[in-house]
Order: C-alpha cells, then sequence, then structure tokens
C-alpha cells in the first residue's frame, strides 16, 4: 500500500501510535479494548490493555530497524487466543520505503502454517473486516499525523 506520509511519519505512526489506529473491536481479552501496544526496540511486547485493566499479549518485536522494517511475532491461533510458545508463532514483517513524496508500506504475514488452529487464519485476517481494513485505518492515521 502506499501512504501519503514521509518514511519516519509512517513507521512512527504504525509503531508508536498503534492505539490510534487499531480498531477497538480487534481484541482477543476478555474485556473490551482500551488501549493498543507496541513497545518499542527489539524484545518488546505488542498487547492489549483491556477496559478492567487486563493485558493479553499478541506477540513479540522480533526486528526494529526504524524507519525502515519491523518483525513481530503473531502469537494468536485460530482460535483467537495467545500462544505463550513462540515456535507456534507466525511472524508479520511491515517494510517501509520511500517512492517520490510518499511511502510505500510492504506488509507479509508469513510461517500461518506454526499455528495451532492456523488454517483458519488467512481467512480472518483477509478483507475489509481484517487485514485490509485494519491497514487502511493505519494508512489515514499516518497521512493525517496521527
Amino acid at each position: 500500500m502506499t501512504v501519503s506520509a514521509p518514511v519516519e511519519r509512517a513507521f512512527r505512526v504504525f509503531t508508536e501510535s498503534l492505539d490510534s489506529w487499531w480498531p477497538a473491536g480487534c481484541h482477543i481479552g476478555r474485556a473490551d479494548l482500551a488501549e493498543a501496544v507496541l513497545e518499542q526496540g527489539e524484545g518488546g511486547r505488542w498487547y492489549e490493555r483491556g477496559t478492567d485493566g487486563s493485558e493479553c499479549d499478541w506477540g513479540r518485536v522480533l526486528v526494529w530497524e526504524p524507519p525502515h522494517r519491523l518483525v513481530l511475532t503473531w502469537q494468536i491461533t485460530g482460535e483467537w487466543q495467545y500462544d505463550p510458545d513462540a515456535a507456534h508463532a507466525s511472524e508479520i514483517e511491515v517494510r517501509f520505503r520511500l517512492r517520490a513524496h510518499e511511502t510505500v508500506v510492504e506488509f507479509e504475514h508469513r510461517h500461518l502454517d506454526r499455528l495451532p488452529e492456523g488454517r483458519a487464519m488467512p481467512d480472518a485476517v483477509g478483507g475489509d473486516g481484517g487485514r485490509t481494513g485494519v491497514l487502511e485505518r493505519f494508512a489515514k492515521a499516518a497521512a493525517s499525523g496521527a
């Protein structure tokens, strides 16, 4: 996807302002989503904080190369539960590169076969209600400087 923002801003909005564009309905915890958080740097967590103060992990930061590359584990099963076993994790890689006065954001979700019940995941995260819709929200937030 192409984002109407410089690379640095696109990376910053994606990583530091996750909560500004992550849909409130996209959560796996028991409580409603209060905040989506991505901790900066390799080894950082990405997780949700519920309205009751509970936290539910989604995965970890594997690669942190601002402002050009980010790799995260996705440790959520096809049954929408967190799996603490990193051997079962799929990976999300996001690359940011400058083209003219815009940023090309390349998104890859790989190794879904590692997830228990992972066969259900490609259908669940695709389409407008899944990955596509979430990334469109990110593009709007980055363009506005959220």
